[in-house]
């Protein structure tokens, strides 16, 4: 008899089908869970399994008995982009929570509900599946809007602070009511150079106003570039395509008189893509209990070009 052939090898395989079985089962679960119950569910794959069949990828670091830091990501990037901030609150005794957008990184690629409105509200099940409490928001351009936005429609119950940082509130685009804003021309050219090579589009903002490399003397990260790039190319590009809308015509203001926790908003007076003046210092005056914190000729992707800053100020304003 062969050792494959033999009953101890049988019973083996036979186990690890099962074993196998189980875990399928397990990860399957799920989703046949939040349609029937209707309510967010949880797998052991760091996914959240929305009400509408989405799932989101999460991580979750450190202690699961310290204060929750919820962070939210900007276009076209993922949970990826906030690792700087992450490892080093994580490492202060802080759960530190962040998912993919629908659409970006390793999440679902839905073809509907790109919008802001989708966005809070899968940010609410996020919270409500893994029962975060007394949690600080920390949203990142885009991710500045759907903390906004999640506030203004689901409230501060699970709530205790938050944090603009590079956001793109009130709203970005030109109208009368609203004139510092940017042109509808700009959007359009973001969407035309999506559609005519994505790609190389994601090089050309990352290798420019992003980070402020395009300006004289800046020290340019290939690295930073690399990484940029790669996070915006793993989500889906109707996605991509759909949330440049979604970040540009959103007007936030309302949402931005409903907050009524701690609110830090940080913002460099060189950001060439969202412009401080239409975005930070404008939602300062509308969120009642804000302070603003202005960076020197930092750009909008500050939370890599002035990581230790943003870190102190972070923990700073969070034990405050």
């Amino acid at each position: 008899m062969s050792n494959e052939t033999s009953p101890v090898n049988t019973r083996r395989r036979h186990a690890l089908a099962g074993a196998v079985g189980t875990a399928i089962a397990a990860v399957a679960a799920p989703a046949a869970s939040a349609k029937d119950t209707a309510k967010p569910a949880v797998n052991h794959a760091g996914a959240i399994i929305t009400r509408d069949g989405v799932s989101l990828y999460y991580k979750d670091w450190g202690p699961r008995n310290g204060q929750p830091i919820v962070f939210s990501h900007g276009w076209p990037l993922s949970s990826d982009s906030w690792e700087s901030q992450m490892i080093f609150l994580a490492s202060q005794g802080y759960r530190c929570i962040a998912h993919d957008r629908r659409g970006h990184g390793r999440s679902s690629q839905p073809w509907d509900g790109n919008d802001m409105d989708h966005y809070a509200d899968d940010l609410a099940q996020v919270l409500d599946a893994l029962d975060v409490k007394n949690a600080v928001l920390v949203g990142f351009s885009t991710g500045g809007g759907e903390v906004a936005r999640y506030i203004g429609r689901h409230g501060s119950k699970r709530v205790a602070k938050a944090v603009l940082v590079a956001s793109v509130p009130p709203l970005m685009l030109k109208t009368p009511a609203n004139p510092g804003g940017l042109p509808l021309s700009v959007f359009d050219g973001i969407r035309a150079g999506s559609l005519a090579d994505r790609s190389q589009l994601y090089l050309d903002i990352a290798g420019g106003p992003f980070y402020g490399f395009n300006r004289p003397g800046a020290k340019v990260s290939q690295g930073l570039i690399n990484a940029w790039w790669a996070q915006g190319m793993q989500g889906g590009h109707k996605n991509m395509y759909d949330c440049i809308k979604a970040f540009s015509e959103t007007d936030f203001t309302e949402d931005l008189k409903k907050i009524t926790v701690p609110t830090l908003i940080v913002h460099g007076d060189d950001d060439q893509i969202v412009p401080i003046d239409a975005a930070g210092r404008a939602s300062a005056k509308l969120v009642k209990d804000s302070t603003l914190l202005v960076y020197p000729g930092a750009p909008h992707g500050l939370t890599d070009t002035h990581k230790d800053k943003l870190n102190a100020d972070l923990l700073a304003f969070i034990k405050a």
